[in-house]
């Protein structure tokens, strides 16, 4: 997966297409790849920008006051880290999976991901070691704000192919599962709980 941090990305998109869905005092959105659409965002869109904007003021100021709008010609520069608190609200029911508490990851939003998910936690596999493993080796996009000093990140995961993911996510656990059952007493094949039983039992590793 590839990160698009607002702390250093800009959002490019065509001035005219712009100024026309301000002037149409119509709800609209912009995602990352500076496209406009009126319609509702869906599952996977990633959105910078959601709402009716003021079409009284110039261009740069018709967004609201926590977006940077610089006109450059026909195109329009945006940087939208200051509003990552209304953008969360906006993501969160779009995303994949939701890393922006200090709790961090808790669920996956799609149905087959989050029973491998739940499986694995019956081999004390946390959601953060399971995201880990398709953030190295999934398709998609973490959109996030991520500094160095002092460290911060918050952020959202968008899978590119649920299949994909559903595939590396399995085999992660199915692999860590018979390890565990293999070499860790805590797990030994005898003396499972039920749930663990059911749990071996979806990884096929029993």
């Amino acid at each position: 997966m590839k990160k698009f941090n607002l702390f250093n990305e800009i959002i490019t998109l065509d001035t005219q297409k712009l100024q026309e869905a301000i002037e149409s005092a119509q709800k609209f959105s912009i995602n990352t790849d500076g496209e406009i659409s009126i319609n509702e965002p869906q599952d996977g869109d990633i959105i910078i920008y959601h709402g009716i904007a003021d079409k009284d003021v110039e261009i740069e100021k018709a967004l609201g006051s926590k977006y940077q709008v610089v006109i450059s010609g026909e195109r329009v520069l945006i940087k939208a880290f200051s509003n990552w608190q209304g953008l969360i609200a906006i993501n969160t029911p779009l995303a994949s999976y939701d890393d922006t508490t200090a709790d961090g990851v808790a669920e996956f939003s799609n149905k087959d991901l989050e029973e491998i998910g739940w499986q694995a936690t019956e081999f004390n596999m946390s959601y953060r070691e399971l995201v880990e493993e398709l953030e190295e080796k999934a398709d998609g996009i973490i959109l996030c704000i991520e500094q160095e000093d002092p460290y911060q990140f918050s952020g959202f995961g968008f899978l590119s192919d649920n299949e994909q993911a559903k595939e590396i996510l399995y085999k992660y656990a199915q692999e860590k599962a018979k390890d565990k059952l293999a070499n860790d007493e805590e797990f030994e094949p005898s003396s499972l709980t039920d749930d663990e039983e059911e749990a071996a039992e979806f990884f096929k590793v029993l």
